[in-house]
Order: structure tokens, then sequence, then C-alpha cells
């Protein structure tokens, strides 16, 4: 009796292992993935990825630099992420930074592209502050991410001088991200 109901323990404990299949989230955020998007993923691949939604490849020429631009849309028509390609014109290529267009993508700690510099402070080790012309870069190593907000929300005179150092008292808990990136090159 004790050998059955052993046997049976470990037959259940077995075909419980076997057929619990991980399922990831589709729009959660992690250092090395977007939903099912990983940074191994090659541009080909992207169609089987997003079957259910749109891919729209678009050429870019800026400046002196020209690439390509892919455009990922919900069956809805909503715009989900901009993916940016390591190579140009390559199928072969990976990914190399992905542009989070749409709030359900987040990470686990609640992050996404309509959180606010408070929710970014609160939850991550900020790892630098750029200034740019317009905008305040925030990088967030832990992620491979980087947020920019809108220069007119931060005080001091870094609103208006590049050169100044952007500290992150000088930004408000309400600001709101204006992009949202994650970057794996």
């Amino acid at each position: 009796m004790k050998k059955l109901l052993l046997a049976s323990f470990c037959f259940g404990f077995i075909f419980t292992s076997c057929t619990t299949e991980e399922k990831t989230d589709p729009f959660s955020i992690t250092k090395t993935n977007i939903g099912l998007l990983t940074k191994e993923v090659q541009v080909k691949q992207l169609d089987s990825i997003f079957a259910n939604d749109s891919i729209v490849k678009k050429s870019r020429n800026q400046g002196f630099s020209a690439g390509s631009e892919i455009y990922v849309y919900d069956n809805k028509g909503k715009e989900l992420l901009l993916l940016d390609p390591v190579q140009s014109f390559d199928s072969t290529s990976t990914i190399a930074n992905i542009e989070i267009k749409d709030p359900r993508f987040k990470t686990l700690k609640g992050l996404n592209s309509e959180s606010t510099f408070k929710d970014i402070n609160e939850n991550y080790k900020i790892s630098r502050i750029e200034n740019t012309l317009k905008t305040a870069v925030i990088f967030i190593d832990e992620i491979n991410a980087y947020v920019t907000i809108d220069k007119e929300s931060i005080s001091g005179t870094a609103r208006y001088n590049t050169d100044v150092k952007i500290e992150p008292s000088q930004i408000p808990d309400d600001a709101k991200i204006k992009h949202f990136w994650i970057g794996w090159k």
C-alpha cells in the first residue's frame, strides 16, 4: 500500500511538473525581454512573435545617417513598440533599442510609459542623468532603460543650460515620462 501511494504521488508530481508551462506575460518588461521579444530575436522572427499584430518597417533619413525603424501596432491600430535594429536593412539583425509606446508594457515594479519621475525615483537606482537641449535623459541600468523628461518641468539653471548637471532634486515628482526606451546594445 505504501509503495502504491508513493508511486502515485511521484507520478502526480512528475505529471504536474511536466504540464505546468510557464507563460510569459506579453506586456512584461525585464532586463532581457519585453513580452515575447528577447535580446536574441532577429528581425526576421518578428512576424511570428507579433503574429496577431501589425508590423510596419519604415526607412528614416536623418542628416548623414540612414536606417530603418520597425513599428508594432496591435490589432486595433494602437502603437505598441518602436524597434530600432542593430543593423539597418538586415533581416538577421537583432534589436538594439525599443521605445515603449503602450502603457500596458510595464516592469515588475510597475514602471510604464505613463509613469512619473516619482515612480522611477522610488523604485530604481538612477545611474545617471544627462542634460540635453530639450530633455533630461535618466538612465536606469538595472533594467537597461533610459527615459526622457521634458526640461520644461526642471527647475534651476539646468533647464536652460546643457552644461549644468541635473540633480534628481530638480525634477518634480509629477514630471511625466516623455519617452521610455530599453537599450540592448
